[in-house]
């Protein structure tokens, strides 16, 4: 059957910076774990969020982190220098939880630590 990695987490942009974003995600299309991908119905003051939550394989945790590793070197969009930033808990069914930062143009792994471990349950 293959081991799942439970993804959920998101990431925080601002407008030009989500368009940029959803050209990746669409260039990524798979018409399966990209249905993961989700945004509010409804855009509310300054920030621009979209979320991802699926229960993938193992072995798609690349695909999905190319994703990421693309979209985190989206450049800022205006004189603030913003760049994408977000926050990712990704459990492995077998190797536990591990949290992914976007930050910085860039992906930080780290394990999720105790705080986290009611999610490997």
């Amino acid at each position: 059957m293959g081991v799942y990695v439970s993804i959920r987490g998101w990431l925080e942009c601002d407008a030009t910076q989500l368009a940029a974003v959803r050209k990746v995600i669409s260039s990524h299309e798979d018409d399966h774990y990209s249905d993961g991908w989700g945004s509010p119905r409804r855009h509310v003051n300054w920030a621009h969020y979209i979320f991802y939550g699926a229960d993938i394989r193992e072995s798609a945790v690349d695909w999905f982190a190319d994703q990421i590793k693309e979209i985190a070197r989206i450049p800022a969009s205006d004189d603030d220098g913003d760049l994408v930033q977000g926050l990712f808990l990704v459990s492995n069914e077998i190797a536990g939880t591990s949290e992914w930062q976007v930050r910085d143009g860039r992906i930080f792994t780290s394990p999720a630590g105790a705080r986290h471990r009611f999610l490997d349950r």
